[in-house]
């Protein structure tokens, strides 16, 4: 451990509420970003309305959130042992955040013509970076304020808040701007400012509901090394820690498993609006009904496990959403009616919140203290490093197979070595000692 780690935080102090409030109101706050701009609205309008060709659009979007996607995982460990080694994570937090914010709201010059086309890549670019990089730093703050009984708690209710805050801030955007008897400020339809108007009210959703983030939730106190000297120790540690990998094995495993079940979880949601389509007629509208939906029940299940995170474990509720996950994606795999489809998607989305606050809460847990930014860093790799290789199998076996089914059924392999690497992880969830470090 390097000499100039910072000290862990005291345990066993009262939990600040106000604090931790606060805190799971970023997750409302940010969630706008991640479903107005990469998945429904913005990632629409930049394929039909900037590229003007929705083959192309579709290609040049996957290639700009891909390349955000290698930047996030190069980055994002050494960013997290930066911050470790300075001690303190809000300056890092709120900059990104900011990062975001501005990015979103540039998006409105992005008027729909195809010499837009770098305009667009650059601030949706930024933005994802910026939303992904304070993602890293708000979850390594759990453990400093939730108590070890209380963590799976507050990770779900913050992670059913994003839920919650993705599905409103679609509702304003859709009846407040899209829609065709929408008005609000009189926004000239021709040159798209209804839809540009809602790249504005994601900077300003954002910007606000992150505020109580920003003035409520304490920071660790600076350990006095600046900014070169702390990312040569964090460059330092983060060597240390690859170095003494074996003291780690048990995380190690974990973010394995982690990268594997996450490829099928978010090819899920790539493929998901797709294969609804294709396989059961749906329209686009039915589709954009179906997604809110799923998001609705994935909120719920977050809210309705944080309890059984707590009385379980991290590890036990991440094995028991992948059995749910599992079950249902494969009875959609074989059902012929859309009611059915519908049914079991609902059902599958129950145990996706779960799956996403429980994998947080247990890193919280497990992370050693001085090692925590570091930890959530690799956390954030995790969820990007392979990110490619769902949707190119799915894609593979389609086409091979010339059958939805046959290149969606692909994501149960993903999820199945996921639960079987969880199962080798010890369902007991103590903190790694400092002496670790």
């Amino acid at each position: 451990m390097s000499s100039q780690s910072p000290v862990a935080p005291t345990q066993g102090k009262p939990e600040d509420k106000r604090a931790l409030w606060s805190w799971a109101l970023y997750d409302w706050a940010n969630s706008a970003f991640f479903t107005i701009i990469l998945t429904f609205v913005f990632a629409q309008y930049f394929s039909v309305s900037v590229v003007q060709d929705e083959v192309k659009g579709t290609e040049a979007w996957g290639n700009i959130v891909g390349i955000a996607g290698v930047f996030i995982a190069i980055l994002a460990p050494i960013l997290g042992a930066i911050a470790d080694q300075s001690g303190r994570r809000k300056p890092w937090f709120i900059s990104f955040t900011l990062l975001c914010v501005v990015s979103c709201a540039m998006l409105w010059t992005v008027t729909p013509e195809q010499n837009q086309f770098w305009n667009a890549a650059l601030w949706v670019g930024l933005g994802t970076l910026g939303a992904e990089f304070a993602f890293i730093f708000y979850n390594s703050m759990l453990p400093d304020l939730a108590s070890p009984a209380r963590t799976g708690r507050w990770s779900g209710w913050a992670w059913g808040l994003g839920y919650t805050g993705g599905v409103l801030s679609l509702i304003v955007a859709l009846y407040g701007f899209i829609e065709a008897d929408a008005n609000l400020f009189d926004l000239n339809r021709d040159n798209a400012e209804h839809v540009r108007a809602t790249f504005v009210l994601v900077a300003v959703w954002y910007l606000v509901f992150a505020l109580p983030a920003f003035i409520f939730v304490p920071d660790r106190p600076s350990t006095g090394l600046g900014i070169a000297a702390a990312t040569r120790a964090g460059f330092r540690q983060l060597k240390e820690s690859i170095a003494q990998v074996r003291q780690y094995k048990d995380i190690v495993r974990f973010l394995i498993a982690r990268m594997l079940y996450t490829d099928g979880l978010a090819t899920i949601f790539t493929f998901g609006g797709v294969y609804a389509a294709g396989t059961f007629n749906m329209g686009s509208t039915e589709v954009l009904q179906f997604a809110i939906a799923l998001n609705v029940t994935a909120g719920l299940g977050a809210l309705g496990f944080a309890w059984v995170d707590d009385a379980l474990g991290g590890r036990n509720t991440i094995l028991l959403s992948l059995i749910g996950l599992g079950c249902s994606a494969l009875a959609i795999l074989v059902v012929d009616g859309a009611t059915a489809f519908w049914v079991w998607g609902m059902i599958l989305g129950i145990f996706v919140g779960p799956l996403q606050s429980a994998s947080r809460s247990h890193l919280a847990r497990i992370a050693p203290p001085h090692l925590q930014t570091q930890m959530f860093g690799l956390f954030a790799f995790s969820g990007k490093a392979t990110a490619f290789a769902g949707p190119l199998l799915v894609g593979w076996v389609t086409a091979v197979t010339d059958s939805q089914r046959w290149g969606m059924s692909t994501i149960l392999v993903f999820l199945v070595i996921g639960f079987l690497l969880m199962l080798t992880i010890p369902a007991s969830e103590t903190r790694e000692s400092e002496a670790t470090g």
